[in-house]
């Protein structure tokens, strides 16, 4: 009887261990259920983004002494990981990736000067999703530049009061390769250019990149234009290219300046193609 009564006993407490384990399993089976199912949602919101940002836009660029400035506003979507920054030689055709950034702004400090680059920039977010190239036509073409650069007045220095682009250097205001040259009249210092060139005034500026194009006209009548510190000046050279110049100092004697000198001819229709032989330096009226 008790032999009976033992196995009973054990049989029920083995089944009640039986369902407690069952319990057990069926408990931590959801909980892990939970957590597979939760973290699958997280995932896929994550890996199976698709959809790429939209092409940046606002380019710009700023034209260096063999470097290219670019920048671009900021992306809206809030997954935008970066950007890519892209160039070519023509606007059509296939870019090459110069670089990236997590920020807007990006340098191409490989860029060489007379060499014309379009750029390009695409904006990417975590998943790797790369948008499309920003829309803008935008193209910069690097150029020499110098500061702090002296001329003198042309009537007690006339060997050092004119300036060249072609060597970047002072030449005599009579060279045959002079761009400009200084003149100091009665406490009045003047910019002055020949007949076959052309010069504007484009106002009080914070540095020479201030200007970054060169205008259509308003050029100076007379070929020339008073001297003020901080100014800008563009010049249409003689032999068709674009310059500018930033007065920082007039002195009794001298003009100091910093230049910026573009390598790239300008268009044939622009200007009227370079005649061969010497310059004649006309219609100028050296003495006041």
């Amino acid at each position: 009887m008790w032999h009976l009564f033992w196995i009973i006993i054990s049989e029920n407490e083995n089944t009640v261990k039986v369902n407690k384990m069952k319990k057990l399993s069926i408990f931590a089976i959801l909980i892990l259920s939970t957590i597979i199912l939760s973290s699958c949602d997280v995932n896929d919101s994550y890996y199976n983004d698709y959809t790429p940002p939209s092409p940046p836009s606002g380019i710009q660029v700023l034209n260096g002494d063999n470097r290219v400035d670019i920048s671009w506003n900021r992306n809206r979507e809030s997954d935008v990981a970066g950007y890519n920054v892209y160039y070519n030689y023509t606007y059509e055709g296939k870019y090459t990736l110069i670089g990236s950034t997590a920020g807007t702004y990006f340098a191409d400090v490989e860029a060489v000067n007379g060499n014309k680059y379009y750029y390009a920039v695409a904006a990417y977010d975590y998943n790797g999703n790369e948008s499309e190239l920003s829309y803008d036509v935008i193209y910069s073409t690097p150029r020499p530049e110098g500061y702090n650069q002296a001329i003198f007045d042309y009537i007690r220095f006339p060997n050092n009061s004119g300036y060249t682009f072609t060597t970047y250097s002072t030449v005599p205001y009579n060279s045959q390769d002079v761009d400009f040259f200084f003149e100091l009249f009665e406490g009045t210092g003047y910019i002055r250019v020949y007949d076959d060139t052309d010069i504007r005034d484009m106002g009080l500026t914070n540095d020479i990149y201030d200007i970054p194009y060169a205008p259509e006209n308003g050029w100076a009548v007379n070929k020339e234009e008073i001297a003020k510190i901080g100014h800008t000046y563009v010049i249409w050279t003689w032999d068709n290219h674009y310059a500018k110049i930033r007065v920082k100092n007039i002195t009794a004697d001298r003009l100091v300046f910093d230049w910026a000198f573009q390598l790239v001819e300008g268009e044939p229709q622009l200007k009227p193609v370079v005649k061969s032989g010497e310059r004649k330096l006309e219609k100028l009226q050296l003495a006041r």
